[in-house]
């Protein structure tokens, strides 16, 4: 054991950390003895009922553009002008209805933006824009 020769009565600020380690061991323990009891449920007979169905959903509509910048509605080839339009009568038939949006990755952002323009014109709020992972 070393002892100091100066005449300081300076007070030492270094903290002893050993009592926090065997506190925080002994909770560790505590809590790893105690959490596989607070598992344990009620045991409940739940009764039996038939299953339902989901609620069906029509298909969305797809709006693609290719990389050729051509524009479809699913697979039928539309004019950008048009689509609007198209999606207007879709709508009329089904207020509810879905639209997804994909474009091929070399397409102009505007014709991107012009396409999500006239989906929001024609009033479809649910959108989706489809991309890879």
């Amino acid at each position: 054991m070393a002892f100091s020769t100066q005449d300081s009565d300076e007070v030492l600020s270094e903290i002893n950390v050993t009592p926090l380690v065997d506190v925080m061991l002994v909770l560790l323990v505590v809590f790893i003895v105690t959490a596989p009891l607070l598992t344990n449920a009620i045991p409940i007979n739940l009764p039996k009922t038939e299953s339902v169905a989901p609620v069906e959903q029509k298909d969305p509509l797809v709006v693609s553009i290719d990389d050729k910048g051509a524009w479809f509605i699913n697979k039928d080839s539309v004019q950008p002008d048009l689509l609007e339009t198209n999606l207007e009568a879709a709508k009329a038939k089904n207020p509810d209805v879905r639209v997804q949006l994909q474009a091929d990755d070399g397409v102009n952002y505007g014709q991107v933006a012009k396409a999500m323009a006239s989906i929001e014109k024609a009033g479809i709020t649910k959108l989706s824009v489809i991309t890879k992972r």
